[in-house]
C-alpha cells in the first residue's frame, strides 16, 4: 500500500488540501449512511418476508375468518404487515354489512369497500418498506461525482503548485494526484455497496408486492362467496 513514506494512505489523507478533506469527509458520511441503511432495510425486509409466510401458512390452513380477525385486531398482538392488509379489509366488510344490517346487502358494494380499504393498506406497507430505498439510490448515483470533483480538484491543485517550480518531474506531482484519486476510491467504495443493495432491495420489495396483490385478490374472492 505504500509507494514510500511520503505516499502511505494516511499522510495522503491528512495532507489533502482542504476541499479534498472535506470531499473525503462527506464520502465517509455517505457511506456509513448507506451502510446503517442496508443493515436496517436488509432485516426489516427479512422480517416482513418472514412474517408474510407465517400468516399465509395460518390463513390457508382452514382458520376462521372472524378468528384470524380478532387476533389481528387485538392491540397485544404484534401484527405482521400482510396481515394488516386482511384487517383493513375484513374490519371494512364487516362494518359495512354491520351498517346495513335489517336491509338488502348489496354484495358488490361490500366487495369493493373492502377492496378499497386493503389497498389502502398495500399503499400504507409499500411505503413503509420502500422507505430509504431512495437514500440508496441517490447515494449510489451522486457518490462517485462527488469523488471525482474531488479528484479534479486535487490535480487542478497538483499542476498549479508546478509553477512555482523551475524543475517540474512527476515526483512533484505525484502526491497531488494520489490524493486526488484517494477520494475517487472512497466515492467509489460508497457508491458500489448502495447500488448493490438498491437493486436486491427493489427485486425483494417487488416479490412481496406480488405476494401482497395476490392474497388480496385471493381474499376478494373469498370475500365475494360470503353469505
Amino acid at each position: 500500500m505504500n509507494v514510500s513514506g511520503d505516499l502511505s494512505i494516511l499522510s495522503l489523507v491528512t495532507q489533502a488540501t482542504l476541499v479534498v478533506q472535506v470531499v473525503m469527509g462527506l464520502l465517509l458520511l455517505i457511506s456509513l449512511a448507506s451502510w446503517s441503511s442496508i443493515f436496517s432495510k436488509g432485516l426489516s425486509i427479512r422480517r416482513t418476508r418472514v412474517e408474510t409466510e407465517a400468516f399465509e401458512r395460518k390463513f390457508w390452513s382452514g382458520t376462521e375468518l372472524h378468528k384470524l380477525h380478532q387476533v389481528a385486531t387485538n392491540p397485544n398482538h404484534r401484527t405482521a404487515a400482510l396481515e394488516r392488509i386482511f384487517e383493513a379489509g375484513m374490519s371494512e366488510y364487516l362494518k359495512l354489512r354491520s351498517s346495513r344490517a335489517g336491509a338488502e346487502v348489496d354484495r358488490q358494494a361490500l366487495l369493493e369497500g373492502a377492496q378499497r380499504a386493503m389497498r389502502a393498506g398495500y399503499q400504507r406497507e409499500m411505503d413503509s418498506l420502500e422507505s430509504r430505498l431512495a437514500f440508496l439510490a441517490s447515494a449510489g448515483s451522486v457518490s462517485p461525482y462527488i469523488g471525482l470533483f474531488g479528484t479534479v480538484w486535487g490535480i487542478m491543485h497538483a499542476f498549479t503548485n508546478l509553477s512555482s517550480l523551475q524543475q517540474a518531474s512527476l515526483a512533484s506531482v505525484a502526491p497531488g494526484i494520489a490524493e486526488a484519486l484517494i477520494a475517487t476510491a472512497i466515492g467509489l467504495f460508497a457508491a458500489i455497496p448502495a447500488v448493490v443493495a438498491y437493486n436486491r432491495f427493489a427485486h425483494d420489495i417487488d416479490r412481496l408486492a406480488n405476494r401482497f396483490e395476490t392474497f388480496m385478490e385471493e381474499f376478494s374472492n373469498i370475500l365475494s362467496r360470503q353469505r
